[in-house]
């Protein structure tokens, strides 16, 4: 398969900087697009690979899967899509499409193995899949997203992960107007989660440790903002809720929120702690609550967060950066010190 060198930003160590270097793409097979990147969002998984904490990093790795284009060339069966068209690329570019998840529109939960954006193997080349941060990615059409006209191109590209990561648990929990759901952690998946929630109709409850966020949850627009270490705060909440969200990576106490649903509330878990979290009993039978756990959602899925977002005006809250200061956003990224999602302009690398 014919293959040509573009620029891209990744990096060669766990322990080194990400820097310019060049990676392979394939030009397009009948199926696939050629997408000229225009922006791409930086998710805190990015980090995670490039400094392979989650183990299994391949390198070269090239992160970024908040992927946002102009098309530029298409294989000769494609129908979808045109020469133009401004299209975008989420965490996933390819599944076995043949197991029973994938046939009912959930790749995300393919059994073989969704094909990650980045760091996964590539079923064309047999090397490793390279992610956004890059001039260009080559796609198979069924795995490419339409966006829609009326969204800002950088402040959508959050959207591909923040974006349906909070989407997903909201619509399968069935979340309806009027209903109180909390959300707990204001960062870059907690901030999309009150947006969609309340775009959605439903009576919205920050949880937050930190007091400096009461004013900017309210502009996100919450209904009510709770400090989670006020036991009289939290109490106000206790047995009311009828959906939970959580968005927090750190070590936290899981039972505090559980206790907040009401009779047959469910808590979804989004963020993802490294060490396990301990669950009691009595915060679960007494009023047959559930504790669960969500991805991402499938590309038809995805499709309907991007269009629920262009009818109700949701975009993530960004500061946009250069491709060349992407390690500093990563130190201010592990810092919280971001309001709440990095977009990298990337014709900052085509300079």
């Amino acid at each position: 398969m014919e293959e040509k060198n573009i620029k891209a930003f990744g990096t060669e160590a766990s322990d080194a900087p990400l820097d310019q270097l060049n990676i392979h793409r394939r030009n397009p097979t009948p199926h696939d697009v050629e997408i000229e990147i225009l922006f791409c969002g930086v998710c805190h998984s990015d980090l995670h690979t490039a400094r392979n904490e989650w183990h299994g990093t391949m390198y070269p790795c090239v992160p970024g899967h908040e992927i946002i284009g102009k098309i530029v060339r298409i294989g000769s069966h494609v129908s979808k899509f045109q020469v133009g068209d401004i299209a975008g690329v989420g965490c996933m570019v390819d599944s076995c499409r043949e197991c029973e998840y994938c046939k009912e529109g959930l790749e995300q939960y393919c059994e073989p193995g969704a094909t990650q954006t980045y760091n996964s193997i590539d079923k064309h080349s047999g090397i490793q899949t390279f992610g956004g941060y890059s001039e260009r990615v080559v796609v198979d059409e069924a795995f490419v997203l339409r966006i829609p006209e009326s969204l800002d191109l950088a402040a959508a590209a959050p959207l591909l992960c923040a974006g349906i990561t909070t989407y997903s648990p909201l619509k399968h929990w069935n979340v309806l107007p009027g209903q109180k759901v909390g959300v707990v952690g204001i960062g870059g998946l907690g901030h999309m989660a009150v947006k969609i929630a309340k775009a959605m109709g439903a009576e919205v409850i920050v949880f937050t440790t930190s007091p400096s966020k009461f004013e900017d949850a309210k502009r996100l627009g919450a209904d009510d903002v709770v400090l989670s270490k006020d036991e009289e705060q939290m109490s106000r909440y206790a047995g009311k809720l009828h959906f939970v969200l959580d968005a927090v990576s750190a070590q936290h106490d899981i039972n505090a929120y559980l206790n907040l649903l009401r009779v047959d509330g469910s808590l979804a878990l989004v963020g993802a702690p490294e060490l396990p979290l301990p669950v009691a009993a009595f915060s679960l039978i007494p009023s047959r609550r559930s504790f669960a756990g969500s991805m991402i959602g499938g590309i038809a899925e995805t499709q309907e967060m991007l269009d629920f977002c262009a009818e109700h005006r949701i975009v993530s809250d960004i500061e946009i950066i250069d491709i060349q200061q992407i390690n500093e956003a990563y130190e201010r990224l592990l810092k919280g010190d971001v309001k709440y999602r990095f977009v990298i302009d990337m014709a900052s690398l085509r300079k």
